[in-house]
């Protein structure tokens, strides 16, 4: 009895169904599109939300990281700034670099390091040739420069040439050219006061002065002409406020006894233990003057110490001082090639030229300075 009953009951479910599935029929007939349009809604949304969630996916997908803007923040950010921008006064920017190297003499001098620069020989293939190429990407400010040339007004292109002159020069010649790290004023240059049509200017941008350590740059023209128009327009400034120049004239350090100069040199200064006038000073005033001259008399940074490195085995190597801290010394062999050690590791000794100059700093006079500045300019 009990098993009749569950059957006519599951009869009378189906035909329940059947009836659902006719009134569905009969009202789509009835509806038309209305109807598909319905039944096909849900379906849409679907699809659409599935569209929209591959969109979000890919829309998340990480950036590719330039291997060569990586390479930059492991080796040269710290020295050189996160953007190139450099870290003055001791490092220089490296926006525009493009314009003093090729590819070729850039990683060479990667490999080999420069002055307080270190080497880093073991960048090489890939990551040696990505990080050239970020180096070397063209810069938002080139492209100014150039667009700017499309302008008549010469505002416009000193503006522009400002902006070349900050990234290639304002290291040694000062962000307003009057002066900086080591190069001299511009605003004072004789050869920038009497080359008014820029060609003495162009030849000393384009072949660079070697004997002073300056490059030369491979701009185009229109640029040059920017560059020249940013100089000019900053001499026409500092001319127009006398009295705030910051440079030191030659003329101002030509007030000593050169006898008397000659004199100190070869006696209570000791120069002519280390130096001497027809040997490493032969020339020296053709090669620098005025306050960069004294302030190699002073202070010769420059001056190249040597170390002498004994390893735990005993044997010792010497060379140029490349690099010394508490934890590190390094140096640079006959061949130039870059060697450090722990200092822990290892004993050192260091020999100092610059450390006699440093010595006399409370033993000099007033005219003890001028007397030997007026000696020096005679060495000619």
């Amino acid at each position: 009895m009990l098993r009749f009953s569950k059957m006519s009951r599951g009869v009378l479910d189906l035909k329940k169904l059947k009836g659902i599935r006719v009134v569905l029929i009969a009202s789509t007939i009835a509806l038309g599109p209305l109807a598909i349009q319905f039944l096909q809604g849900p379906i849409q949304a679907a699809q659409e939300s599935q569209a929209n969630a591959e969109r979000s996916t890919q829309a998340k997908a990480p950036t590719p990281v330039d291997p060569g803007s990586q390479s930059y923040a492991k080796n040269c950010a710290v020295c050189h700034g996160d953007q190139r921008e450099g870290i003055l006064p001791g490092f220089p920017p490296l926006l525009g670099v493009n314009h003093r190297f090729t590819d070729d003499k850039l990683a060479e001098l990667i490999h080999t390091g420069k002055g307080r620069m270190p080497g880093f020989p073991t960048l090489q293939n890939g990551e040696l040739s990505a990080l050239v190429h970020y180096l070397t990407t063209t810069e938002p400010a080139a492209t100014a420069t150039e667009s700017a040339g499309t302008s008549s007004g010469p505002s416009s292109l000193a503006e522009a040439g400002g902006e070349l002159f900050h990234q290639n020069c304002g290291f040694c010649h000062g962000r307003d050219a009057m002066g900086g790290e080591s190069g001299p004023d511009l605003t004072q240059s004789k050869l920038v006061l009497s080359d008014k049509t820029g060609e003495k200017i162009t030849t000393v941008i384009r072949e660079g002065r070697p004997e002073k350590k300056m490059p030369g740059f491979n701009f185009s023209s229109r640029e040059i002409q920017s560059l020249i128009a940013f100089i000019h327009a900053r001499e026409a400034e500092a001319a127009a406020h006398p009295g705030g120049r910051r440079g030191v004239s030659v003329e101002d350090l030509q007030t000593g006894n050169v006898e008397a100069g000659k004199q100190y040199f070869n006696g209570a200064g000791g120069c002519v233990k280390c130096h001497s006038p027809n040997g490493d000073l032969a020339g020296i005033a053709n090669r620098f003057e005025g306050l960069h001259l004294e302030e190699r008399m002073l202070y010769p940074r420059d001056a190249k110490s040597k170390v002498t490195v004994t390893l735990s085995s005993g044997k010792k190597l010497s060379g140029t001082l490349a690099y010394l801290d508490e934890f590190t010394v390094a140096m640079r062999d006959s061949n130039g090639i870059y060697i450090s050690w722990p200092t822990s590791r290892v004993r050192y000794t260091v020999d100092e030229p610059v450390k006699a100059h440093v010595e006399l700093f409370p033993k000099y006079t007033d005219d003890d300075i001028h007397n030997l500045m007026a000696y020096l300019q005679t060495l000619r």
